[in-house]
Parts: structure tokens; sequence; C-alpha cells
């Protein structure tokens, strides 16, 4: 089964307060991105000292190292909570130059071209396309590069094909120096979700870095002003 973003693009962020939590609650945030929003926080909140660790790897929050991470994919049943956040497309793209060297009509026409694989996914081989509610294709490249971490995927694509999230490649699509190939076809599209261990309480700190991110993604759905840059964990 196709696995999308790898189960943690990202990080999780350990908020720690050194004067009263009240403080937290009393203004609110213009955050601007998920970085930017860490920025703007620690602006905002001078009293609270924010890590951002960011990374493929599995992040293990019931440890209580970390207070909340931010996923991207399709999330597995757990005793964790989670909220959602935003959501996400995926595209197949390469490089403008190596587009002219092929063509294809459909994504089984993909399956021997050269393709930089993510191995931070769970299935970075094996792609479901879709058209409408009737066509169905599953597609399983021949990895030809094989890189662990998604930004790394990005800074190989021209090598040939690959699989990246839209907010990724927004920009390199706009100028051109990335296609999406097969535009008419859809891969699974996932879901952006802040995570954290379970809690009957949740600290106001962590509650107010939440509302952020929440207001960043909003901003950006809206067609606001913003970074889309996202984090995450394995799922």
């Amino acid at each position: 089964m196709q696995s999308g973003l790898p189960a943690s693009w990202a990080g999780s962020a350990t908020v720690e307060a050194k004067r009263s939590s009240d403080e937290l609650a009393q203004a609110a945030a213009e955050p601007t991105g998920t970085v930017p929003v860490v920025t703007a926080f620690s602006a905002r909140y001078p009293a609270c000292r924010v890590e951002l660790t960011l990374g493929d790897e599995t992040i293990d929050l019931a440890s209580g190292g970390m207070d909340v991470a931010i996923r991207v994919g399709w999330l597995a049943d757990s005793s964790l909570q989670a909220r959602r956040i935003g959501t996400f497309r995926q595209f197949m793209v390469c490089g403008a130059e190596f587009a002219g060297r092929f063509k294809a009509g459909e994504p089984q026409d993909l399956a021997g071209l050269p393709f930089v694989a993510n191995m931070a996914l769970r299935e970075p081989l094996l792609w479901q396309f879709s058209r409408g509610d009737a066509e169905h294709q599953a597609v399983r490249m021949q990895a030809t590069i094989a890189i662990d971490a998604t930004p790394a995927v990005l800074a190989a694509a021209g090598a040939g094909l690959s699989v990246l999230p839209d907010f990724l490649v927004r920009d390199e699509l706009a100028a051109g120096r990335l296609v999406q190939i097969l535009p008419e076809w859809q891969l699974l599209s996932g879901g952006i979700y802040t995570v954290y261990p379970a809690a009957r309480f949740r600290p106001p700190k962590v509650t107010r870095f939440v509302e952020m991110l929440v207001a960043a993604e909003q901003k950006v759905a809206s067609g606001g002003e913003g970074e889309s840059g996202k984090v995450g964990a394995r799922r």
C-alpha cells in the first residue's frame, strides 16, 4: 500500500516555560508557516524555550521528551491524541530538462523511467494513481537513486521522476524548474496533524503553540502570505 510522505519529515517541539503559564494566554498570534511559527512564538513568549527537532525518523512522544509533534501523512491507531490542521497533495514531478526526454500518456508508461525514491516512506516504489472515480492504476517504479530524507529528494529531483508533497514543490513548479507529470492523474492526498501524548490537562504553552500553527495553516489555505513548509513524524 502506498505510504505517501515519510511518517516523520519533521519535527517535534519541546516548549519550556520559565515564567507563569498564565502569561501564555494573553496574546494573539500572527504566524506565517511552521518554522516562522517557532520564531513568532519565541518572540511573543520570551519566557519559553522552543526546541525543534527535524528528521525522518520516528519520535517517541510517550517518552516525555517532546510536547507536540507535527505529523504529515496518514495516522495509524495509537494512544496519542491528534488534531488535523491541514492537508496536502502529492505530485509526480521531474526536472524540466528531464521532462523533455520522454512521453507518457498514462501512469504505466512511467514504470521504466529513472526514479528518485524516498526511502523514508513505507512503500517508496509503489504508487496508486486515480483519474475520476473509475480509473485506477498501480505503478511500481524502479529506483535509480534512493534517498532517506524528503528535502534531499527534492534536491535530486532533476535526476529523474520523484513524488513530493505540494508544499515542497509549489515554488519549483511555478518557476518552471520542475514539471508535474500526468497532472490529470491524482495520487493519494494526506493530512497534517498536531499530535500529543494522551493527557487530561494540556499545558497552556502547548495550546498556544498549536493555535499559532492552526492560524498559519488557515492563512496559507486562504491564499494569504506565508511559508507553506511543514514538518512531521512517522505515523
